[in-house]
């Protein structure tokens, strides 16, 4: 007797779990059913939860773009790098360039920093015209040094670089971006021909490899380098200020140390007072990076404050709309609870039918700020990117927002008397 009381007990508890694992499913299917049953409310909450996922994607491809950018610039830059230029960063960022950096600046640095294997000097002319034949084009004039190709990670296609020997003789030659070579010469190479630049000729004697735009738009492939020498000398009849010097280390681990010594370093030179301000920019790539982020916050605050509010406000129609819901559907509710259905199966009932209602805004606000970013990208020229972390952050938040929404009208419809639902 003691054996089949046992096997009783046994039958009952696996009854019971057999149950409840058939009540989960068939709680689903009745959420999903009862969620498409009424689709203006469902209309509503899916749309209230798009808008406001939409702009929480928006958010994190722009702060993933920002890097990303960043990173590229970096790479492009050199993670080694350091820019010199004449000039506080106030008087810079007004468009006012002074001219502090000597060619005795950079003889000291290159003295002073032998970590440095790449000392660079530049001197910026700015826009010019480009004349071959009958052909005039709008371009931009750079002095550089030998060592250009290097400095600035930009090798050639085709010919030669400047070399020391150009900057020593003061030569009348140029290396050209591809856009103004197509521009002047079509499909034909330009080099060993001469273009007229600033009312004297220059030979070409290389062409750069394609580099793109700049993040302020500037197209970097439509310019012309020629050597230092004879920028300063033939153009701008200067013998002592140049634009800027670029300088890359051995020990790119270490380059934030360089770039505090090389301040104190010609803060020293220029007899620059402690506290005073500088009369000279050092630009890193920790600072390109600073910068880009920066740039992002304003946008970020700006779509995070409208993706916020726009959430704040899903999650209150969805309340009030499953709230009203519960009142519509008392006597469904109460049939429920006199077939047996518990208090815990309406509550899980209303929650997976506010979550079904927020996945389903969360997966379209998904493909709506995939779109949407890809139309920022390309009216605003801004950098965006879009990867599963969006997708993943987009759909956990339509979730958590289903579940908080959902909870006060899940409790109301549990707590209804069966006898009185029925009855309204």
């Amino acid at each position: 007797m003691l054996i089949v009381q046992i096997d009783l007990s046994e039958l009952m508890m696996e009854l019971l779990v057999i149950k409840h694992m058939n009540r989960l499913p068939r709680l689903f299917t009745q959420s999903i059913q009862a969620t498409f049953a009424f689709k203006t409310r469902a209309l509503f909450c899916i749309v209230s939860v798009a808008l406001g996922i939409a702009s929480v994607i928006l958010i994190i491809a722009a702060m993933e773009g920002a890097y990303v950018k960043a990173f590229d610039i970096v790479e492009k830059f050199g993670p080694d790098s350091v820019l010199i230029t004449g000039g506080d960063r106030q008087l810079r960022a007004t468009g006012n360039v002074e001219k502090t950096i000597t060619l005795d600046d950079l003889a000291a640095i290159k003295e002073s920093f032998p970590e440095g294997y790449v000392v660079n000097p530049v001197v910026t002319i700015g826009a010019c015209r480009a004349t071959y034949k009958n052909k005039k084009f709008q371009t931009h004039l750079v002095g550089v040094g030998d060592n250009y190709s290097v400095a600035w990670s930009w090798p050639l296609v085709q010919g030669r670089g400047i070399i020391i020997k150009d900057i020593t003789g003061v030569k009348n030659v140029a290396v050209i971006g591809q856009y103004l070579a197509r521009e002047l010469f079509g499909e034909y190479s330009p080099v060993g021909k001469y273009i007229f630049v600033k009312g004297f000729p220059v030979r070409i004697i290389g062409i750069l490899q394609k580099k793109g735009m700049t993040p302020n738009g500037q197209n970097l492939d439509n310019r012309i380098l020629i050597p230092i020498t004879t920028a300063m000398k033939k153009v701008q009849n200067e013998k002592k200020y140049i634009s800027a010097i670029k300088i890359r280390f051995s020990d790119q681990t270490r380059i934030n140390y360089y770039v505090e010594e090389l301040e104190v370093f010609l803060k020293k030179r220029h007899k620059i007072l402690p506290g005073a301000q500088s009369d000279f920019t050092t630009i890193s790539p920790k600072e390109i990076i600073v910068f880009l982020v920066t740039l992002t916050g304003t946008l970020i605050l700006f779509i995070g404050t409208s993706g916020i509010i726009s959430l704040f406000v899903a999650g209150f129609v969805i309340a009030n709309l499953f709230l009203l819901s519960v009142k519509e559907r008392s006597q469904e509710i109460g049939i429920r609870r006199a077939l047996g259905a518990s208090q815990m199966d309406i509550i899980l009932q209303f929650l997976g039918e506010s979550v079904i209602l927020t996945t389903l805004g969360g997966i379209a606000g998904s493909v709506l700020g995939l779109f949407s970013s890809k139309l920022f990208a390309v009216v605003a020229d801004f950098p965006m990117h879009f990867s599963w972390k969006g997708f993943a952050v987009g759909l956990l938040l339509s979730s958590l927002v289903g579940i908080l929404s959902g909870i006060q009208p899940s409790l109301v419809a549990a707590r209804l008397n069966p006898v009185e639902a029925i009855t309204k």
